[in-house]
């Protein structure tokens, strides 16, 4: 991979992308990488308020209307580690998270920013490759059993089979 890398990394937030960002942030971040946390929204209807980028583009308030804002820009750092500021977008970033996204910029002096996408993760993280685009990308898996893999799916197996970049899986070996 060459200079000016984009890693992106899968977060919902959860324990196993936690896990997956300490990964790359341990194992593949270099100085003057670009560090894309790439979140997922379901689409959905949500209460007043919430999402105050409806009220500016004037659609309806489903996730799907705002995609348009959403997904055409990057959210720097200092946005998304404000509670206010990522209550506009609808989401909640875990402070674990911000805390490891806020030190790898500081000690390892690389540009961290999300975006956000709406609708199924599998579908939207191949998007994610290929719109920002992504030089490899890393998933947490969550460690289904095999029953619930073939009823639900895996997400981390969709992008692996569909994403056009090195895309790798971090295991997680803990209990959601």
């Amino acid at each position: 991979m060459a200079a000016d890398r984009r890693v992106g990394v899968a977060v919902d937030f959860s324990p196993s992308s936690k896990n997956a960002l300490k990964w790359a942030v341990d194992n593949i971040m270099r100085k003057g990488d670009y560090l894309i946390l790439v979140a997922v929204q379901p689409e959905g209807h949500y209460e007043e308020g919430e999402m105050q980028l409806w009220a500016i583009s004037g659609g309806s308030r489903t996730c799907s209307a705002s995609l348009f804002l959403i997904s055409v820009s990057l959210i720097p750092l200092s946005e998304f580690s404000d509670p206010a500021t990522m209550k506009k977008y609808g989401v909640k970033p875990d402070p674990e998270i911000l805390d490891i996204a806020n030190t790898a910029a500081k000690q390892q002096e690389v540009m961290v920013v999300m975006k956000i996408y709406c609708g199924d993760p599998r579908e939207k993280l191949c998007e994610a490759i290929d719109s920002i685009p992504l030089s490899c990308m890393v998933v947490g898996n969550r460690g289904l059993g095999t029953l619930k893999r073939a009823i639900m799916g895996s997400v981390s197996n969709y992008v692996v089979n569909n994403g056009s970049c090195p895309v790798t899986v971090v295991k997680h070996h803990g209990h959601d």
